[in-house]
């Protein structure tokens, strides 16, 4: 029963990862250059027909005729110096060297030449393509993802003391040990202070607890003892 059990979980386990790799292969928003059309999670290569030449993804290569042989570098060549990627037409092919079916793309996309009705990544607003290190949004984006997780820092030892920090609209610090003493602060929005303390809650020899909060609320002022 256990080995059922234990080969049940390691193909579910294993179904997960593939899928998840699937997913990874088939999105490279952050790979793709900037002068590259928006609309595609996924390329491979960018066929310009234009200059009848081939731009690698993956590997940010050009791939063009030259010298009776297809030559790829990670530029182009001087004769192309007046080709403006950003306001060309890209055609995407996810096939495995499309240049040795070269004749059949230039045939097929002659008419796409001198076309400029797309829009490149570098002019979109859409966040997704922020995640792209040349949009120039990308920093702003950066930060807040960073925004968004906050500051976290914890310190843990055989004692079982622990301190955490963590910013969102609040800043939280705690403190606590293995005799259950805590201590917390946290800062609210509210028009009113409320201030309450609980001191020596012993329900045998070896348990103790000591809690001391600070809090902001929306009423008037008021103390508790007990």
């Amino acid at each position: 029963m256990r080995y059922l059990l234990a080969l049940f979980v390691a193909l579910f386990l294993s179904s997960a990862l593939d899928a998840q790799v699937h997913v990874n292969l088939n999105i490279n928003l952050g790979s793709q250059p900037v002068w590259g059309p928006t609309g595609y999670d996924y390329v491979e290569y960018y066929y310009l027909p234009d200059i009848d030449a081939y731009y690698y993804v993956p590997q940010h290569r050009f791939y063009y005729y030259e010298g009776g042989r297809w030559i790829y570098r990670t530029s182009l060549p001087s004769r192309f110096g007046n080709f403006d990627l950003y306001n060309s037409y890209k055609v995407v092919v996810n096939e495995r060297e499309p240049w040795r079916n070269n004749e059949t793309y230039r045939q097929k996309y002659a008419s796409y030449k001198g076309r400029h009705d797309q829009q490149p990544i570098r002019d979109s607003k859409d966040s997704k393509y922020f995640v792209n290190k040349d949009h120039p949004q990308h920093n702003t984006w950066v930060q807040q993802q960073n925004n968004g997780k906050g500051n976290v820092k914890s310190i843990d030892n055989n004692n079982g003391n622990v301190r955490s920090m963590g910013n969102d609209k609040g800043n939280v610090r705690s403190t606590g040990n293995n005799k259950g003493n805590v201590r917390s602060a946290g800062n609210s929005i509210g028009k009113g202070n409320g201030n309450n303390k609980i001191t020596k809650g012993n329900n045998n020899r070896n348990k103790q607890g000591n809690g001391k909060g600070n809090g902001n609320d929306k009423g008037g002022n008021g103390k508790d003892k007990k």
